[in-house]
């Protein structure tokens, strides 16, 4: 039986309709064009693999009584994908100790970018977006020393002082905030040096993405593959008003993906305008609530017009949608450099609204070309199992993004194919302990009068 057969059949046995496939590559750090039986087959897979009952543990699964015929398939594309992501690409990753965010932080950054090939071939002559991680509405949760879950303000003047002294020729800030407007001063309410910045040597410019910002429609962006949740993503203009995009992200557990680098910062692409809880049947360019509704539990649908789930019989759960939603908005805005800052963090959680987050600093700091080799490294370095199931390690409650991601062939996961041009994991391990196993909220910091949570 031909195997091209076979994957039209596994993509029809749990599709009630045709999503446009367009050429399945990935743009970031080299990977391959996806082969045309694995864009079929993988858009797919999910739900075949609930139908068959192989679906990961602790999850609610829906069953469905299969014909002789369908469970073939659904074998064939299972086999398919665990090969293709076998061969999934691999970039170098750097690793560098660094104790503080003074000048030792530059240097330590600028060498990390020459050991994975250097700045200048990537972004000379280019607009270079850098994606931010300011996550937490300062109104409520105010800068904190003792706290530092979102970016440094230095790794960020550093990181735009290397872009335009490779030849960057714009550098767009971006990140999706509360409130949703334009506002310079919104970004030093994070404690950036917004004239600094603003003053490296090129154009520098600003967009908050949680809305429409400063352009008149959405940007669509397809997954190549056809995604895990979603097919397509409605987004600022921002993320493809750029040549090269950059993610700079914190080195953290998540309480609900587990862990949160590289590729988790793309979860904050999507506007709340779009996919707030309070996004409405036709948009709110004034939104006020953030995802939950509609990305992590599933309760309610982005408007009219907007791209919606592929399968709305799929788990409304948090641990199953938010890591495969992250892996289909990478593939959707692919991460060409990816840069970590684990000098300070925190553990147990993504923020101060996580039950027993506690101070950590494992002086280090990473970079590479591919999110998911990045993410693979970040994670072993913290102690965990970057090629966990369901149910092990970090990802006790909750599907793992780094081998969605290595499924869907954007890049691998396996610590032995990738590169270590500057520490080896061995040499600067820094142990997270255990992840909380289910998201909590309302607690972790202490009160007035409290002492701070434990260095260490």
């Amino acid at each position: 039986m031909p195997v091209y057969w076979i994957a039209q059949r596994c993509f029809r046995a749990g599709h009630t309709g045709t999503p446009e496939i367009g050429p399945a590559v990935y743009r970031g750090s080299g990977a391959a064009p996806l082969p045309p039986v694995w864009v079929i087959l993988n858009s797919r897979l999910e739900h075949t693999r609930r139908a068959v009952g192989w679906e990961t543990r602790g999850e609610a699964i829906h069953m469905h009584r299969l014909t002789r015929r369908q469970l073939i398939a659904g074998a064939a594309g299972l086999a398919a994908g665990r090969a293709f992501g076998a061969n999934a690409p691999a970039a170098p990753v750097a690793i560098a100790k660094c104790g503080s965010y003074d000048k030792e932080m530059y240097n330590a950054m600028s060498r990390l970018m020459d050991q994975i090939g250097g700045l200048g071939g990537l972004v000379k002559g280019k607009t270079v977006a850098v994606k931010l991680n300011l996550t937490g509405n300062p109104e409520r949760f105010p800068i904190r020393s003792e706290c530092p879950y979102r970016n440094h303000p230095a790794t960020v003047l550093a990181l735009a002082q290397l872009l335009s002294n490779a030849g960057a020729q714009r550098i767009r800030i971006l990140e999706g905030f509360f409130p949703p407007t334009q506002e310079l001063e919104l970004w030093a309410r994070y404690g950036l040096d917004v004239k600094a910045i603003s003053n490296v040597g090129c154009k520098v410019e600003w967009e908050n993405t949680q809305n429409l910002g400063q352009s008149r429609e959405y940007k669509r962006l397809k997954v190549p593959w056809g995604g895990y949740i979603f097919p397509a993503f409605d987004l600022n203009h921002s993320y493809t008003d750029c040549d090269v995009y950059v993610s700079l992200s914190k080195l953290k557990h998540h309480a609900t993906a587990g862990v949160t680098m590289a590729m988790k910062n793309n979860f904050g692409n999507t506007p709340a305008s779009l996919y707030g809880g309070d996004c409405g049947e036709s948009g709110n360019e004034n939104p006020r609530l953030e995802r939950q509704m509609v990305c992590h539990n599933g309760s309610r649908t982005p408007p009219k017009g907007v791209p919606q789930e592929l399968d709305m019989s799929t788990p409304r759960q948090g641990g199953y949608r938010v890591p495969r939603i992250v892996v289909d908005l990478v593939g959707a805005r692919p991460i060409d450099l990816s840069i970590v800052d684990g000098i300070e963090s925190i553990k147990g959680g993504e923020g101060e609204w996580n039950r027993g987050w506690a101070y950590v600093k494992p002086d280090l700091l990473l970079a590479g070309k591919n999110p998911v080799c990045v993410d693979a490294v970040s994670t072993a370095l913290m102690g965990g199992d970057p090629q966990a199931e369901r149910g092990a390690s970090f990802f006790g409650d909750c599907g793992n993004m780094i081998l969605l991601a290595q499924a869907a062939g954007i890049g691998t996961g396996d610590l032995a194919r990738i590169e270590l041009p500057g520490l080896k994991i061995k040499d600067a391990m820094f142990d997270y302990g255990p992840r909380p196993m289910a998201p909590q909220r309302g607690g972790g910091p202490p009160r007035p009068g409290q002492q701070p949570p434990a260095r260490g």
